[in-house]
């Protein structure tokens, strides 16, 4: 019978389409020549244009949101192109060992997104509070991508030996990149509801995923096809990838918030500063967002120290090529995509602090498994689940923000967030770097053989990812429950 009233609504939708009104609906006495109809299987014919009604709004409205919101989706498709292929696959297992060498590569390498670090942490807050007062977001946001795309097709000229250049060039690119991520992710309030935020953010992630594999099939080819490859072409091909997936933000991105648009007086620097500090003042007013913000700080860390070392582990304890490491990334980046989709329903079906709680539990079980496996193929399996839930966080920890800020006030609260992720990666890579280089440096004292001593320095080095995640967890447990039908809601908004 349920099939039946579904060929009848079908019917009616193409009848309402087609047909005039009188054509559709039989007389009383015509009625009694329908058995389907007289037998109360199908609904009354008075009934159908109801049906033919209830159909037509089945049909999907016009979104005007969807072309920026598919532009939105885009820039992550390029910009992940940086992370997978100089982050995570190629230029930091590069660096650490054809540029550098040896733990002294891994502790410069922390160094080097330390510094990196300190410095989008100091101008974020006030570049997000310019932002919100200017309505310049889309501009600060491509004036530091082009910032990183020049310098990540620098790279190119890094050779062994070149480790202030190396460092250097390195630097300004990931200043541009993590500088650009604050104004991107501002503008997910531009492109979505309240009701749907959780579910673009997760969808802008995983899209973005598949921009990063995307990528590294781009590099991987040449590596498979071209003997002798030479590996610094792949940071040009990174560049070009970056440039040309920013253009549709560029061109169909625009800022939907209650920033005035006008110049001020003051000059904008000083009216920053003084909203800054206004911010600060009134900070009493936003509890629960300093209580996130300390919790992100915490699990972030553990969070960043997994990305930016990824490679230099895999090479290290497995003894990884530069292919292995490209595919071991890739398979990081599908489950990664499923990941942030997944995690990003949960964050719009039950709550975002849901949704991080259960993808940072997962995120610990891998690491604990690190300390487990010691196949290559396992390695492979714990990377897969490592980056399910790892995506899964990254793209609700965005989102749960903009949940938690005033509204006039987003980008400047994605600033402060900016603090604790800029913070984060700061001393998150510092202290991995730094413990991976004095327990290597403490085992070859007593007595061990170099690749022993420097295999159970990156042990201890894993194991403070652990101790972050879980600090960072019970941090969050602290936190205010907020769904979209349940926001946070500020006594003040100053």
């Amino acid at each position: 019978m349920w099939i039946i009233r579904g060929v009848y609504i079908v019917l009616a939708s193409i009848g309402a389409n087609f047909f005039p009104r009188s054509a559709m609906i039989p007389s009383g006495d015509d009625i009694e020549a329908f058995p389907i109809i007289r037998d109360g299987i199908l609904p009354h014919p008075n009934a159908i244009h109801i049906v033919v009604l209830e159909v037509m709004l089945m049909k999907k409205p016009h979104d005007p949101n969807k072309r920026p919101r598919w532009s939105w989706y885009f820039y992550d498709f390029g910009n992940s192109a940086y992370a997978s292929v100089i982050l995570l696959a190629v230029y930091s297992a590069y660096f650490k060992g054809s540029v550098v060498g040896g733990a002294e590569g891994t502790r410069l390498w922390g160094i080097s997104v330390g510094i990196a670090a300190v410095v989008v942490a100091v101008i974020s807050p006030i570049l997000g509070t310019i932002a919100d007062y200017s309505k310049k977001k889309k501009a600060f946001l491509m004036a530091f991508t082009a910032l990183s795309i020049v310098f990540t097709a620098m790279l190119f000229f890094v050779r062994k030996g070149d480790v202030f250049t190396g460092m250097l060039y390195f630097i300004i690119a990931e200043i541009g990149y993590r500088g650009a991520q604050v104004f991107y992710d501002a503008l997910l309030t531009s492109v979505s509801t309240p009701e749907n935020i959780g579910s673009v953010s997760g969808k802008g992630w995983a899209i973005g995923m598949l921009g990063g594999i995307a990528a590294l099939i781009l590099v991987l080819i040449p590596i498979q096809l071209i003997k002798g490859f030479f590996v610094p072409i792949a940071f040009l091909i990174t560049a070009a990838f970056y440039l040309l997936s920013s253009i549709p933000t560029l061109l169909w991105v625009k800022e939907v918030d209650e920033a005035s648009g006008e110049k001020p007086e003051k000059g904008n620097i000083r009216v920053a500063f003084e909203r800054l500090a206004q911010t600060i003042r009134s900070i009493k007013s936003y509890k629960e967002f300093i209580k996130y913000t300390i919790a992100f700080l915490i699990y972030n860390d553990g969070i960043m120290m997994l990305m930016d070392f990824a490679a230099i582990i895999g090479a290290t304890l497995f003894g990884m090529t530069q292919t292995q490491l490209i595919l071991f990334v890739i398979v990081i980046q599908i489950s990664g995509s499923a990941g942030a989709l997944l995690f990003g329903k949960i964050s719009d079906r039950y709550s975002s602090k849901d949704s991080i709680l259960i993808s940072l539990v997962m995120l610990i079980a891998c690491i604990v498994a690190l300390f487990l496996v010691k196949s290559l193929a396992l390695f492979f399996v714990v990377g897969f689940f490592a980056g399910f839930s790892l995506s899964g966080a990254q793209a609700v920890s965005r989102s749960m923000v903009s949940q938690l800020a005033p509204a006039a006030k987003v980008a400047e609260f994605y600033g402060f967030l900016s603090v604790a992720g800029r913070t984060s990666t700061f001393i998150g890579p510092l202290v991995f770097g730094t413990l991976s280089f004095r327990m290597n440096n403490w085992y070859l004292k007593h007595g061990f053989d170099a690749v022993t001593a420097e295999h159970n320095g990156l042990y201890w080095a894993i194991g403070s990812i652990i101790v972050f995640l879980v600090v960072g967890l019970l941090f969050l447990l602290l936190v205010k429950r907020v769904t979209a039908k349940d926001p946070m809601r500020y006594d003040t908004e100053n």
